[in-house]
């Protein structure tokens, strides 16, 4: 089983909507058993704390229902996922500070963009409801790539 970790800053908005968009598609290809994923943060703003309501609220206007609890960032996730994907630079940068075991498979969220290549996912906490379509519209796009390169790699039909 592969297991990918999707981290942003405070995990409210981003990672926890990457989570489970991917989620999504590993469920919608039969691929339960091949695939696990979490989401965090790099920082402690919201350890506890449920998704942005207007990520939920955006979300569930494309008809995605998801529930999360914010985390941090550990040195165990180094070991536990196969995967680590950050949303931004800034969050890449601060996961490369702490990755002191040498993990190998940390990689940006827009790596597998193929309308954006290796740009940052915005953050869409200080913006309008129109930056959580958006951000909803690239982690869509991004996460089924992603899933897609993955099972590629690893010799795993998708549907």
């Amino acid at each position: 089983m592969k297991k990918i970790l999707f981290v942003c800053l405070g995990n409210i908005c981003r990672s926890p909507l990457a989570e489970a968009l991917f989620r999504k598609h590993v469920e919608a290809n039969g691929l339960q058993d091949q695939f696990m994923c979490d989401s965090c943060g790099t920082a402690d703003y919201h350890i506890g704390s449920a998704p942005d309501q207007r990520s939920v609220a955006n979300a569930r206007e494309n008809g995605l229902d998801y529930s999360h609890r914010g985390r941090q960032l550990s040195e165990h996730d180094f070991k536990e996922f196969d995967y680590i994907v950050a949303m931004d630079e800034s969050n890449l940068a601060n996961i490369q500070r702490r990755n002191e075991i040498g993990h190998a498979n940390i990689f940006k969220m827009r790596d597998f963009d193929s309308d954006a290549k290796g740009a940052d996912v915005p953050d869409p906490y200080f913006g309008g409801i129109s930056g959580f379509q958006d951000v909803f519209d690239i982690l869509d796009r991004s996460t089924l790539n992603l899933l897609e390169e993955l099972t590629e790699s690893s010799g795993i039909k998708i549907s």
